[in-house]
């Protein structure tokens, strides 16, 4: 029965209903409130019904019916970041399995979110056999001329299907310590933390200017690996395979199962034009080879040579232009991507690049100084240095979701500029973008009058810290900034992206929110004024990695951050009397960060190091600093856990914060001692 007013009212006897017309109605306006609470509670006793069930009850119920259930281990205060509700849904099925590798393996991927690989190391012992129980397919030497299997050694797949030799004798340490590892009790379970990041239909950079037969598949034309898109587990009891985790392609593993890796829906995808469109190369005309110093022709019958360690191709013909489909690794959603941006479509008025116009500058002359979209529609690169002007209005320059378009604004001989303005009040967004070559500026004065813009937005951008790449594939111009507020009044916001240093005038300001900012070594400066020595506009910085050094007028606030930064020799300490310093320390807080030992910086709450003594064991340390590989920024394994796990929630510090890998590696760990077998010992391991 439905609950609506005019259903209601027409179930009245008529003759109510024409008193009720005759004095205008006041007995159906009474039960039209009624029927906003009869729908009020029918959709209460829907969601009720609903919350009987783990896969359509609220997000709140998911721990109540996981504890009718007897589920240890969930951790409520973080349910938004990891739900539960595939932990709960599948705890009857769990314990049905309990004590195989294959329920660790899934109940460590269901927990963490992650991809994850058991291991028994009981199996790869070199034993003395029992003499009525002979295995004689076990072999306890290790062929040397087995290339595949020397490969795998010591990594989570060292033992594949098929394969029986066992090398290893026993290691007497305890799996936990995160030591030992080859023993009878051992069980381990390894996390992969990076994800597979794809870019479709990218255009392949030539090595060199002119050179129609190499490419890099990056679009910064830098040498990066390639990473395999997780191909989904069929059955519960199989255990991870290559093919099934974030892991770098490897030259051998493309070479003997090159349809795993290769072709639509795969790993890897290579087109070239034909002249009259882009065809897709078949599996059959690549040759995975090792692509280093160019040295390697594709052999007769093979188009294509295909380098997956370092992202390189070398054709046997000249080409005029190369498409190519691939993924790099990177640990969460930062810095733009192919990921949900969760963006409004294009609005009608929208200027499309390259539908409506070929360039980002047409697209923008378009707008005719008034305020309006652009937003490009591929994945293209662009050669350019347009003029963002806001004079007509608010400007938003963006990629369409779920593409990542490289905007190149010059060369690392002659790097370019990306000028934002506005005569009038307004405000730019940039969204979406990976901008190289040169710096995105704000001038004091724009058309021969101030400077207006009031706002600029950079949200899920990367530009690449110091500019660009040299060959040698090193950063460029080390010390150039990504950023430069000349313009007072101005409030540059940056969200989710990847930028390099910024200078900031006095009297802006500056937000960074779940970023890296990057001066490319901790002794350069990240954050500073016009002449990289003075006084920046405010600051305020919130889950964010900041490497090099800081000097703003004010911090009004610092949260969950790590400061890495630190005084290079022969430095003017009349300039630079800290690594970290602020000006106004009367207004602000730094709370739950790692700041430098002797930073000059507002009243602090629960930052680190507390004490001298403490400052270089708590100096983060990371797997990369190098901007362009998969673990960049990603604390490593042997910083110290007040940095990994000092953040509010007790999270880590930095720009990772929200990924709550703490709480994770915590919950499985509850959980897994579960499901072990009598006597077993896990360990949990880091396979990136």
């Amino acid at each position: 029965m439905r609950y609506d007013a005019a259903s209601i009212y027409a179930l009245l006897p008529a003759i109510h209903r024409l008193r009720d017309a005759e004095q205008h109605g006041p007995l159906r306006a009474l039960l039209s409130v009624v029927a906003d609470e009869l729908a009020i509670l029918e959709e209460s006793l829907a969601q009720l019904h609903d919350d009987q069930f783990v896969e359509t009850c609220a997000p709140w119920a998911v721990p109540y019916l996981g504890d009718l259930l007897g589920v240890r281990g969930l951790d409520v205060s973080s349910m938004q970041a990891l739900s539960a509700r595939a932990e709960v849904g599948n705890t009857v099925g769990y314990r049905r399995r309990k004590g195989t590798a294959s329920i660790l393996e899934q109940l460590a991927h269901d927990v963490t979110g992650w991809q994850a690989r058991a291991v028994e190391y009981f199996q790869l012992l070199a034993t003395t056999q029992y003499l009525n129980h002979l295995r004689p397919e076990n072999v306890s030497f290790l062929n040397v001329r087995d290339a595949d299997r020397l490969s795998w050694l010591g990594s989570p797949f060292e033992r594949l299907p098929g394969s029986v030799d066992l090398t290893h004798t026993v290691d007497v340490r305890r799996i936990g310590s995160g030591r030992g590892r080859y023993n009878i009790p051992n069980v381990g379970i390894f996390l992969w933390r990076l994800d597979a990041q794809s870019q479709t239909e990218s255009p392949a950079v030539p090595a060199a200017a002119a050179d129609a037969r190499r490419f890099f598949f990056s679009p910064l034309a830098i040498d990066t690996p390639l990473f395999n898109l997780p191909q989904t587990e069929d059955e519960f009891t199989h255990l991870a395979e290559p093919i099934n985790v974030p892991l770098p392609i490897r030259r051998r593993m493309l070479a003997l199962a090159p349809d795993d890796y290769y072709g639509s829906e795969r790993s890897l995808l290579v087109e070239i034009d034909t002249g009259s469109g882009f065809e897709a190369l078949e599996a059959k005309d690549i040759e995975a080879c090792n692509l280093e110093g160019w040295v390697h022709e594709p052999p007769a019958g093979k188009a294509v040579s295909l380098d997956p360690e370092l992202g390189r191709l070398s054709f046997a013909a000249n080409q005029t232009a190369v498409r190519v489909t691939f993924n790099t690794g990177f640990s969460a959603n930062v810095g733009g991507g192919e990921y949900d941006r969760r963006g409004a479509p294009p609005t009608a008025a929208a200027v499309l690049v390259p539908a409506d116009q070929a360039t980002v500058t047409a697209a923008l002359a378009q707008l005719a100084g008034g305020g309006g979209e652009v937003v490009v529609t591929d994945a293209g690169r662009y050669l350019e240095a347009p003029v963002v002007d806001g004079s007509g209005g608010n400007v938003v320059l963006r990629s369409a979701n779920k593409r990542r378009p490289l905007l190149v604004l010059g060369d690392p001989t002659t790097p370019g500029e990306l000028l934002v303005g506005a005569t009038v009040e307004s405000s730019v967004i940039i969204e979406g973008l990976l901008i190289a070559g040169g710096t995105v500026r704000v001038p004091a004065t724009w058309n021969g009058a101030p400077n207006l813009l009031r706002r600029l937005d950079l949200r899920d951008c990367a530009l690449v810290p110091g500019l660009g790449f040299a060959v040698d594939g090193q950063l460029e111009e080390r010390d150039a900034p990504s950023v430069v507020v000349e313009a007072p009044d101005l409030e540059l916001r940056i969200d989710r992206s990847i930028v390099g240093a910024l200078r900031v005038v006095e009297g802006a300001s500056a937000r960074v929110a779940g970023s890296i900012v990057d001066a490319t070594a901790d002794t350069g400066v990240a954050y500073a004024a016009l002449d990289g020595d003075g006084a920046a506009g405010a600051l305020r910085v919130e889950n964010s990695t900041v490497i090099g050094r800081v000097h703003a007028t004010m911090l009004t606030l610092a949260s969950n951050t790590i400061f890495a930064a630190r005084l290079p020799d022969g430095v003017d300490a009349a300039l630079w009397p800290a690594a970290v310093q602020v000006k106004r320390r009367q207004e602000g807080c730094v709370r739950f960060s790692h700041v430098p030992l002797g930073a000059i910086v507002p009243r602090r709450f629960h930052c680190q190091p507390a004490h001298a003594a403490d400052a270089a064991r708590m100096y983060p340390l990371f797997e990369s600093m190098q901007y362009g590989e998969p673990a960049y920024c990603q604390l490593a394994a042997l910083c110290a856990k007040e940095i990994r796990q000092g953040a509010d929630d007790e999270s880590e510090m930095g720009v990772f914060h929200d990924l709550m890998q703490p709480q994770r590696e915590a919950r499985l760990r509850a959980r897994l001692e579960e499901f072990l077998r009598f006597g077993l010992e896990v360990g949990v391991f880091n396979a990136t």
